[in-house]
């Protein structure tokens, strides 16, 4: 549990006015502070929500971040959208805190409750929903949301029994007291490294949730996965490894908690592949603390059904199943995506803004199991490079396009998998806009194809 914090009479600055911006301005309105809500933008493109925080009684400083007088500031609460800033740094240097929306959420909450913060580059979302499942299985009251879309400072003042967070890297780049009573990271691979100075220093962020963790709290992290023990072993929580040879293991036909010696038959999982069954076993251990029962976990399993925008199926056309795996915004995501189909070949469509990653591992994976790759976006020409002539190339100008190239080069029996191992916001405001145009493309040629 983290030190509640008193912000009445205070000046706070909030910097970036998306989600979670707005979620930390109202909070600290609520309580009583001087807010100022700056962000770079110009204040009409901002959204109508951050606007109208100046009605609520904030101080809206748009189009640039000096005006703000950050360090002047008795607190500055960061966006996790939001890089580095000279203004920032400045206000650091004169002694100024700066926390996140999850540090300041956590430590503004009314009826405090125990956290589970749940990180790393892929399976967060799945796992962070799948625990939240079987908490409210077994009864008890659940915020479930941070980085997966619901910013907690907008529930600070209800009464919660658990608290189940999704984090990211730039969340936990400034936290301050924050102490989960689990704390998991499922995988560190490339990602955001246009933001980091290198992997190390991603690494780095993500681990932070483990620093304040006394002997009470759980860190879950994946068995023999060296970089995400190091992480877990900054903090003094007790270490509990999931995946194959895991305290909580993965089998071919099963998950098995050692600390119970349940096992749970993975044929009786909502659930299907082999990156989910690790996502069951990383929720599993990390559900131990409340004492959920093996029948309770059995049934939430069974009737789970995963989350939109990964590797879900959108339909088939003439024997070809597309399916929507947006949210693989990462290469390490994209590669488990294409692993993971069932069918024997698949047509991937990647591409988007490039995240300053190598695509060598993709391009090893489309070599296995790829009938050709159709490129999008900024980061086509880089990937085009990447694969050079081991896998068919085509580059489309539009979604609509892409698809309608991946149903001519894929054969009854194949995928075509949206997995772009990119950002997507050359072309879309957020992956789920992505995934629904993917969506209402495939949807369209459906159609089509039943005239």
């Amino acid at each position: 549990m983290s030190e509640l914090v008193h912000l009445s009479g205070k000046r706070i600055v909030v910097v970036g006015l998306g989600a979670s911006g707005v979620a930390a301005a109202r909070l600290c309105l609520r309580r009583g502070a001087q807010v100022v809500a700056n962000d770079g933008k110009a204040r009409d493109a901002l959204p109508e929500e951050a606007r109208a925080l100046a009605s609520e009684g904030a101080t809206v400083v748009a189009g640039g971040h000096a005006a703000a007088r950050m360090d002047e500031a008795d607190l500055v609460v960061v966006s996790p959208g939001v890089p580095p800033l000279p203004e920032i740094a400045q206000a650091e240097a004169r002694g100024v805190p700066v926390w996140g929306e999850v540090e300041l959420a956590v430590r503004s909450m009314t009826h405090p409750a125990p956290v589970v913060a749940i990180g790393g580059t892929n399976g967060k979302s799945t796992t962070t929903s799948l625990v939240g499942a079987f908490l409210g299985a077994h009864g008890l009251r659940v915020f479930v949301g941070g980085n997966l879309g619901e910013p907690l400072a907008d529930h600070a003042d209800e009464r919660f029994d658990a608290v189940v967070l999704e984090v990211s890297s730039f969340q936990m780049e400034r936290v301050d007291r924050f102490r989960p009573l689990v704390g998991a990271l499922l995988n560190v691979t490339d990602d955001h490294l246009d933001r980091y100075a290198g992997f190390d220093s991603y690494a780095q962020a993500k681990g932070n949730a483990f620093v304040r963790q006394t002997e009470t709290d759980w860190a879950v992290v994946p068995f023999g996965d060296a970089v995400c023990r190091r992480q877990a072993e900054r903090g003094r929580g007790r270490v509990v490894t999931f995946g194959p040879g895991g305290a909580v293991d993965v089998t071919d036909d099963a998950v098995v908690d050692g600390l119970t010696g349940t096992a749970f038959r993975r044929d009786e999982m909502g659930l299907s592949g082999g990156h989910n069954a690790l996502n069951v076993a990383a929720a599993i251990a990390c559900a131990h603390p409340f004492g959920v029962g093996a029948d309770t976990l059995r049934a939430a399993l069974r009737d789970f059904r995963g989350l939109p925008h990964r590797t879900a199926l959108v339909a088939e056309v003439r024997g070809v199943r597309f399916y929507d795996d947006s949210k693989g915004t990462n290469v390490g995501a994209a590669v488990t995506a294409l692993a993971g189909l069932r069918e024997p070949k698949a047509v991937l469509i990647a591409g988007g803004r490039d995240k300053g990653g190598s695509y060598a591992p993709l391009v090893d994976a489309l070599v296995r199991k790829g009938r050709a790759a159709v490129l999008i976006g900024e980061a086509a020409p880089a990937i085009a490079r990447a694969i050079g002539g081991r896998v068919p190339v085509e580059h489309a100008s539009s979604m609509q396009d892409a698809v309608r190239l991946g149903a001519t080069l894929a054969r009854p029996g194949d995928a075509v998998l949206l997995s772009p191992a990119c950002s997507s916001f050359d072309m879309y405001k957020d992956y789920k806009h992505r995934g629904d145009d993917f969506a209402r493309c495939v949807r369209a040629l459906k159609e089509e194809a039943a005239a």
